[in-house]
């Protein structure tokens, strides 16, 4: 795991930490990891804020999951007023649901008009495979290289980023990620096009019929690549051409985290056939959801009944409707271009004078900065990145990598994070790189 916490230095932390610890082992068992060499212990959020047992402030420039910031006020009230009034399921009828939809299904392209919930990213995952595979009839299903997709049984076969112990599925392939930086010069668009289309014949020749193509947009388990604009649309016709589908992974970069509209794959010019998001939706409640073209939830409904428990329940529902409110009402996606415009000028700036930043690239509030060993032969660096993610911890700054080496920063703030947010971090990486010797 990158960035994890390493076991055997257990007792070189603080006996407060190391009890806790032990107690994590004993009770949660060996497959709960925690970040970083030093793990943080955060009591209280606020905004962009954590806060530990000692009332010690850390920036938080990583966390997604409280898209509008952690306990933003706004959303509190109105899970607090709601949760004192009913919360039951879907089975039932109720206008907020109905209203939310509409609300929701009128940020996306029209052809995209129908909605179903559930209560995790992984869960709106493992239903976009099964409404892509009933709708098509196949079986295969695309990936990069060193995609995240989930954690379900169906969303894990899918996740090569889970490690070499996690077997992907049997009719799984995977392709390179559209990486500009350490590609051959061609066009990404035309290579990504091309290695899907070269997938789908191997599944035809090997009697596997193609279902979908997923990937998050802006790849960001594989390292984070987002450009140029548009170079999606190629891939999306081969799809289309042997008659699978396109699945946006909207869970980290949607909600305007890109700060060029409210999904990712906008900023690509494409319409997918399924789109899923995650936990950001509600601010880390349990909320997630997979929107799709009408036909395709049409065969699937008419043949199979959906029902999940608790997904879109009225507590999460609300808690939905009101990260809309805020996302509109705060100006929250141009926030996120402003802002990461800011924190791409500054680091490149830092780039300048220091020869290990290879690359740095992404859009809005999500950005990575591609540490390497030599900028010639471009060989990436992970333990540079490593170092730095845990020198950006000892300053208080949470942060952490990405990418199959790890030497990826993974820079991904809640969506408040503001231009003196940007100076903050950006002071800190610059102080962490000198401790670290590798400015000029």
């Amino acid at each position: 795991m990158i960035n994890g916490f390493d076991g055997g230095k257990l007792a070189d932390l603080p006996e407060r930490e190391r009890t806790m610890i032990e107690r994590r082992q004993a009770l949660l068992g060996s497959s709960y990891r925690l970040f970083y060499e030093t793990p943080v212990h955060p009591v209280r959020g606020d905004g962009v804020w954590l806060y530990d047992a000692d009332d010690n402030a850390y920036l938080d420039a990583y966390n997604n999951v409280p898209s509008v910031g952690h306990c933003h006020p706004h959303v509190v009230e109105a899970i607090a007023s709601q949760a004192a009034v009913l919360n039951t399921h879907t089975r039932y009828l109720g206008e907020q649901i109905l209203d939310y939809s509409e609300r929701l299904l009128a940020t996306f392209p029209a052809e995209l008009n129908r909605v179903m919930y559930t209560c995790t990213g992984s869960e709106a995952v493992d239903l976009a495979l099964r409404l892509a595979r009933y709708y098509t009839g196949g079986t295969g299903i695309i990936i990069t290289e060193n995609a995240y997709h989930g954690v379900t049984t169906a969303a894990a076969e899918i996740s090569p980023a889970l490690g070499p112990n996690m077997p992907l599925g049997q009719h799984v392939l995977t392709v390179p990620a559209p990486d500009n930086y350490r590609g051959d010069g061609r066009d990404v668009g035309d290579v990504l096009a091309e290695n899907v289309a070269n997938a789908i014949a191997f599944m035809r020749r090997h009697g596997i019929k193609p279902a979908a193509f997923i990937a998050d947009g802006i790849f960001s388990t594989d390292g984070i690549f987002s450009e140029p604009a548009g170079f999606l649309k190629k891939t999306l016709d081969v799809l289309h051409e042997a008659g699978a589908l396109y699945i946006a992974d909207e869970v980290q970069p949607g909600f305007g985290r890109l700060g060029t509209g409210m999904w990712g794959f906008m900023r690509h010019g494409i319409t997918p056939d399924i789109v899923v998001m995650g936990k950001p939706m509600g601010n880390g409640m349990p909320i997630a959801a997979a929107v799709m073209k009408h036909e395709i939830e049409q065969k699937f409904g008419a043949d199979i009944r959906y029902f999940n428990t608790f997904g879109a329940n009225h507590v999460s529902i609300t808690a939905a409707s009101a990260v809309l409110d805020v996302i509109e009402n705060e100006a929250l996606i141009e926030n996120a271009r402003v802002t990461g415009d800011h924190l791409l000028a500054g680091m490149r700036a830092l780039q300048e004078t220091v020869p290990s930043i290879g690359d740095v690239r992404g859009i809005g509030l999500f950005l990575g900065l591609d540490f390497v060993k030599d900028r010639e032969t471009r060989e990436p660096d992970g333990a540079l990145a490593l170092k730095v993610v845990n020198g950006l911890r000892d300053r208080r700054v949470l942060i952490s990598a990405s990418g199959p080496a790890g030497n990826v920063l993974k820079i991904r703030p809640p969506l408040p994070f503001k231009i003196e947010h940007a100076d903050l971090f950006l002071t800190a990486l610059k102080d962490v790189l000198e401790d670290a010797g590798a400015a000029a």
